[in-house]
């Protein structure tokens, strides 16, 4: 991983769009900065697109997507998105905002699947010492959630375990910086990102892909890491370096949302150079 000062200026001018991570990349503590708000401010000022997409589900996320200054946000691991209504999304019940959510899966499938997913946590509970579904499980529609990092504490012998017993059962399985998340189907960050900028934009990510940026912080960030030229990780990504296999290209100086604030800092620096 090169520090961040060492991204070329003629790379970053090139830059059209910025996927991001939001637990521990955006987020400090469990809450935005202001440092890290302004930044996604700026950078949609400057007229670059902004798309963040986390393991986190679709109710946790409505707030954010309110009230942050992003296109659409993808929420658990690429399975469905909010965004600004328009033609072919489901409402938000009572109306809240103008929001929509937008599913990669039809409805017959999501219910299918959610109770097969209820099956593996209630097994994962019951052999894992000390596993518990995730506080914001509530909020879930397509994914299972057990925490490792965010309220309790589960060591790597039994976060392997758990991840061990949802890939048993046939579900894709990851591990973020507070979660161990799984799920049926063939989606993941990437998928959720490739679907979204065909669905806002009408495009092919993979034809523009060295246009985009995308920021992360963990292990389940892996995956963006290899698929995008550019890519950078926060500071406190050092913490999972050891379980890497794809790192990001340049890493910050500053941990979680200050680490956000610089990579877009290092963006607008370019392109005013430019």
């Amino acid at each position: 991983m090169k520090a961040l000062k060492t991204w070329p200026a003629q790379d970053r001018q090139h830059i059209t769009g910025v996927f991001t991570d939001i637990d521990d990349t955006l987020t400090t503590d469990g809450a935005i900065t202001s440092d890290a708000l302004q930044a996604l401010a700026d950078l949609k000022a400057a007229g670059l697109h902004v798309i963040p997409i986390t393991g986190r589900p679709v109710g946790w996320s409505e707030a954010f997507a309110l009230r942050w200054p992003v296109d659409a946000i993808v929420a658990e691991n690429g399975a469905v998105a909010l965004l600004a209504s328009q033609t072919g999304c489901q409402p938000l019940a009572g109306g809240r905002g103008q929001l929509s959510k937008l599913y990669q899966q039809d409805a017959s499938t999501r219910l299918a699947n959610y109770a097969r997913m209820q099956q593996v946590a209630r097994r994962v509970m019951q052999d894992v010492p000390g596993a518990v579904l995730s506080e914001d499980s509530p909020g879930r529609e397509t994914d299972i959630a057990i925490d490792h990092s965010e309220f309790v504490h589960l060591p790597p012998a039994q976060i392997a375990q758990a991840v061990q017993i949802m890939q048993g059962e046939g579900m894709n399985a990851t591990v973020s910086s507070i979660h161990i998340n799984g799920w049926f189907g063939a989606h993941n960050k990437l998928e959720g990102a490739r679907w979204i900028v065909r669905e806002l934009f009408g495009r092919d990510l993979d034809a523009e892909r060295g246009n985009w940026v995308y920021v992360g912080d963990s292990a389940n960030d892996q995956l963006m890491f290899e698929a995008f030229a550019h890519s950078v990780g926060v500071a406190n990504i050092r913490r999972f370096e050891a379980e890497l296999s794809h790192k990001p290209r340049y890493i910050t100086e500053g941990e979680r949302g200050a680490g956000f604030a610089e990579v877009a800092a290092a963006l607008l620096a370019a392109r005013d150079f430019g």
